[in-house]
């Protein structure tokens, strides 16, 4: 081979590496979702087994589902995991989804001082406990911040009769890890989804003290994003995770996660 023909060679060979190379950096997909699912560690436990079973990395921004909608509308993710059924199936309706699809739910539960001053430990319903942390003006640190859990946290507020108000409640306007430490250290009332509350690592005196209403119910779904809506988003990788994550094997390793060896998430095909 001459110099030419090796500097010609080398060349070409030099392109098909980068492009190789470009092309592999380029199978991921950028995944919206909520605080509860990447601090519990779910994604780091899952995410290895769909990349190894499609070649596709998922790239995870951990928000409130109200900011994960936002992004969803704006076109800056591909995939949508979160936990509003009806803001959820409000998406699809508006034309920003064509396909939502139940992949695995858990529970909310209220934790607080364990002197429970309240007494909502003995409330029949999470709606009595509202009604008693609201009555005796008992320190409540609400997440504020449109997240899945705040929706859920002020709908029952809705149900019990109470605009939450005055200087017990306090709009923190953060996610679950850090509303949770900043429950703990006012010794506050807060609401939870279980993931986070079993993963979470400094509870000080918080302990559970509610749970079991079927209103507590965490559904957690998928969301199919438009491709007229937003043509440039990866949905072939996308509609990959969508379809994997309600799969055999995606619904085992949701079952399969666990946090001191109690299960967090449990998939809908159960």
């Amino acid at each position: 081979m001459n110099k030419a023909s090796a500097f010609i060679f080398a060349g070409t060979l030099g392109l098909t590496i980068s492009g190789t190379l470009m092309a592999a950096d380029d199978d991921y997909i950028t995944l919206a979702s909520t605080t509860s699912t990447e601090n519990s560690g779910l994604f780091d436990a899952i995410i290895p087994a769909f990349t190894e079973a499609t070649g596709i990395d998922v790239r995870v921004v951990a928000v409130g589902t109200g900011q994960a909608f936002e992004i969803g509308r704006r076109g800056d993710a591909d995939s949508l995991l979160v936990h509003d059924t009806a803001g959820e199936k409000q998406f699809v309706a508006d034309g920003y989804a064509t396909e939502r699809l139940d992949v695995m739910y858990n529970d909310f539960v209220i934790v607080g001082p364990s002197d429970d001053p309240a007494g909502i430990s003995d409330s029949e319903t999470v709606v009595d406990a509202m009604q008693r942390i609201a009555k005796s003006e008992s320190p409540f640190a609400s997440r504020g911040d449109d997240s899945g859990t705040n929706r859920a946290e002020l709908r029952l507020w809705e149900d019990a009769g109470i605009t939450p108000q005055g200087e017990w409640y306090r709009e923190l306007g953060s996610g679950m890890g850090p509303t949770l430490n900043t429950a703990a250290g006012m010794d506050a009332y807060a609401m939870t989804d279980r993931a986070t509350w079993v993963a979470f690592n400094n509870p000080q005196d918080l302990a559970l003290l509610y749970e079991g209403d079927e209103a507590l119910f965490n559904q957690y779904g998928s969301l199919l994003l438009s491709e007229e809506r937003h043509p440039h988003l990866k949905h072939d990788l996308a509609a990959q995770w969508h379809e994997w994550l309600v799969s055999e094997q995606g619904q085992q390793a949701i079952a399969d996660f666990e946090v001191d060896g109690q299960q967090l998430f449990f998939p809908n095909a159960e």
